[in-house]
């Protein structure tokens, strides 16, 4: 009862999301259930037709410490959820279903949004859990979902409940860390940081609402407030499963997303503003956005990474708004010049 306890306190105390999920497992994989079964959480990702079991974090009997399936997973590389028949019925019914015998099954639903869970403990065990055993862990994944609904409270944007600038640095200097990692051998950094097809693989874009003030003047600001609303949901709705998408204030949207190269984030931006232009918003109408968008650098921080997607936004706007301008091509067009890095964070 003690390990439980301390462990309790111990997960009360994290306030980063994949720290919660590595504890959840080790509470119950080492405390409750004394190292001899495997635990894993896991997430149904994707889209509602396809969609794939990401594992989130993963003890199995004799690992020290947790592992995870890749964040920025290729979808199609992962477990189709329709293959794990006991994943789909506890997803859909949202009770405790113990299936099989060796192992046993036994699946708890967590629901960390307050709306349908879509992801579950799945533990893995030689016999059936007992009653106690049981109840501590309904105890432990309700402490885990009521940590996560406070991290959605401090962290979300409460009128489109995408993230807010608060939570932006955390993973902005996250990505920029493992884009350090794949550095090209050899190539020096300022020529890597122009060259479309360079190893960088994350990339941060800005978009912004054109003629939004024009918007909030003819219609009020409930209507304007109804289309940050419906375009924080075309973004969700457009954008992958791992992109970051944030609010950051007034009309001010930004992604972080991680791509194979130039080519690729340009298209899937430029899929975006095709789709919101073809959009019809009630009572608008018709709404455009201006988007700009650059590499993230090693030496990156996240004022320097936004400066040089907002004067790439900036462009777009000036040559007429509603498309997508990319800072390095503007910078090689000689329609910007390159900006001398600041530390603008003192």
């Amino acid at each position: 009862m003690k390990g439980l306890l301390d462990g309790l306190v111990a997960l009360s105390g994290l306030r980063d999301r994949e720290g919660l999920d590595f504890a959840l497992v080790s509470l119950i994989a080492t405390t409750v259930l004394a190292g001899r079964a495997s635990v894993q959480l896991v997430q149904a990702v994707g889209q509602p037709q396809d969609l794939r079991c990401l594992v989130r974090a993963r003890l199995r009997p004799g690992q020290e410490m947790p592992d995870q399936d890749k964040v920025w997973a290729d979808l199609s590389r992962l477990p189709k959820l329709s293959a794990f028949a006991h994943r789909q019925t506890l997803l859909a019914t949202q009770r405790y279903l113990s299936r099989g015998e060796h192992p046993r099954l036994c699946l708890f639903p967590v629901d960390a949004r307050g709306s349908s869970a879509d992801s579950l403990v799945e533990i893995a065990c030689e016999r059936s859990l007992t009653p106690s055993q049981r109840r501590a862990i309904e105890h432990v994944v309700q402490l885990f979902q009521n940590l996560q609904g406070l991290l959605d409270y401090g962290e979300k944007d409460p009128l489109t409940d995408l993230l807010n600038r608060k939570t932006f640095d955390r993973a902005f200097l996250r990505a920029a860390a493992a884009h350090s990692d794949t550095a090209v051998p050899g190539v020096p950094e300022r020529r890597q940081t122009h060259d479309h097809d360079s190893a960088s693989s994350y990339w941060l874009a800005m978009i912004d609402i054109d003629h939004f003030k024009r918007v909030n003047d003819s219609y009020g600001h409930l209507i304007g407030d109804e289309v940050l609303l419906l375009l924080a949901r075309q973004m969700r709705c457009n954008f992958r499963w791992s992109d970051q998408l944030y609010r950051f204030g007034g009309e001010e949207f930004v992604v972080l997303l991680r791509c194979t190269g130039h080519p690729q984030a340009k298209k899937i931006l430029e899929r975006f503003r095709l789709h919101v232009q073809a959009h019809a918003f009630p009572q608008v109408g018709g709404i455009t956005v201006s988007l700009g968008f650059a590499a993230l650098r090693c030496d990156d921080t996240p004022s320097t990474a936004i400066g040089r997607a907002d004067r790439a936004v900036y462009v777009a706007k000036g040559q007429g708004r509603n498309r997508v301008c990319s800072y390095a091509e503007l910078v090689t067009a000689g329609e910007l010049s390159e900006a001398v890095a600041q530390n603008e964070e003192a």
